[in-house]
């Protein structure tokens, strides 16, 4: 909801999956039984992937090209002033791209958000500087495709120049963390900096997807599996203590058993501990929806496997923390995140917005105490 506007009511959908769609719909309904005389209005991925659906709702008023979500312009009326953004004071997350140019036959976000597009670094600096002026410890760098930051901009740096020129700019910054990464397009400067600096996080999460060859290509991904490991034990070799995440997908169109068992067995090779998993659900207009499908039983239970797979790696990566000195950034929950991402519970009363060192004695459903 827009605070210039207070009978207007603006759902800022997603469009990824299936499920984001659908709970996007929830939404939009729940507000217009809270809020029936207001006027509601669609932006966002959804927006655009899923505009005639989106627009046939009758609790829908009006649907707003996601490319003009951020001028006020475009709502017709007063600017829409900066709300503080969720934990402010703790970490900054800086938007340093957006798009994408690749053709993932099971993505959506071409169509959604557009080509890639690239914040300049005068632009990325200031953003950091003001994160930092309110109190952020830790910057995070995100994008919808990150590590093609740079392509769009005069010379095509890459994403290590723009991390490089952050640390150099700001020597206070304890925390510099990078969200989603397609392995294949990490730079030389990039892959530097992450095994060597210490003020980024020993935290990669990779945008992997797959551990199947086959799949892979399906998918037109443009690496296979042994780019993913050989880049993780490259990392690992000059940054043992590194913590590997990834984002993997269960039951793509044509993933027989033998393909699934080439998933989960990526899991325990690359020491996976920060799993997020999707079940595959076709998306309108993308090639892997006119594939041959998988049975949406098989996807579920295949699904669930993996999240017991990762589960595993991730408790027994936390039980090797326990005794061993962690800085963590404390959250607003009584939480906190170490440098490698495991979230521990503090004791009470640490001041949120503070970096604490602590050394934890147990492991308590996967949390560190």
């Amino acid at each position: 909801m827009l605070a210039a506007e207070p009978d207007l009511v603006v759902v800022n959908s997603c469009a990824v999956t299936g499920e984001a769609v659908r709970q996007t719909r929830q939404a939009i309904r729940r507000l217009r039984r809270q809020r029936p005389d207001a006027r509601l209005i669609v932006t966002g991925c959804a927006a655009e992937v899923e505009r005639v659906a989106l627009a046939a709702m009758p609790e829908v008023d009006g649907l707003l090209a996601n490319a003009a979500k951020l001028d006020p312009r475009a709502w017709n009326t007063a600017p829409i002033p900066q709300s503080p953004m969720r934990d402010r004071h703790t970490r900054g997350f800086v938007a340093i791209q957006n798009g994408c140019d690749h053709a993932c036959t099971f993505c959506v976000i071409p169509q959604g958000r557009g080509p890639s597009r690239s914040l300049s670094i005068p632009a990325i600096l200031r953003e950091v500087a003001a994160h930092l002026d309110a109190g952020a410890l830790e910057i995070v760098l995100t994008g919808v495709d990150l590590t093609s930051w740079g392509g769009d901009l005069p010379d095509a740096p890459t994403l290590g120049h723009a991390v490089a020129e952050i640390l150099k700019q700001f020597p206070p910054l304890q925390r510099l963390r990078l969200s989603s990464l397609d392995g294949v397009d990490i730079d030389p400067l990039l892959c530097e900096l992450i095994a060597s600096e210490q003020r980024i996080m020993p935290h990669v999460h990779l945008s992997l997807q797959h551990g199947d060859d086959l799949i892979l290509k399906r998918m037109k991904r443009r690496h296979l599996r042994r780019d993913a490991m050989d880049l993780v034990a490259r990392l690992r070799e000059r940054r043992p203590g590194i913590a590997i995440g990834a984002d993997l997908i269960a039951g793509f169109p044509t993933e027989d058993e033998a393909a699934h068992r080439a998933n989960l067995s990526i899991v325990a090779d690359l020491d996976v501990v920060h799993g997020h998993v999707f079940p595959f659900s076709p998306r309108p207009g993308t090639p892997a929806a006119r594939m041959p499908q998988v049975d949406p039983q098989t996807i579920r239970r295949r699904a669930a496997e993996l999240r017991v797979a990762v589960g595993e790696r991730r408790d027994a990566w936390l039980a090797t923390l326990i005794g061993q000195e962690q800085q963590v950034l404390a959250e607003r929950d009584g939480t906190g995140h170490a440098q490698n991402f495991a979230r521990v519970q503090l004791p009470p009363a640490t001041p949120a917005g503070s970096i604490v060192t602590v050394t934890p004695t147990c492991l308590n459903e996967g949390l560190l105490q």
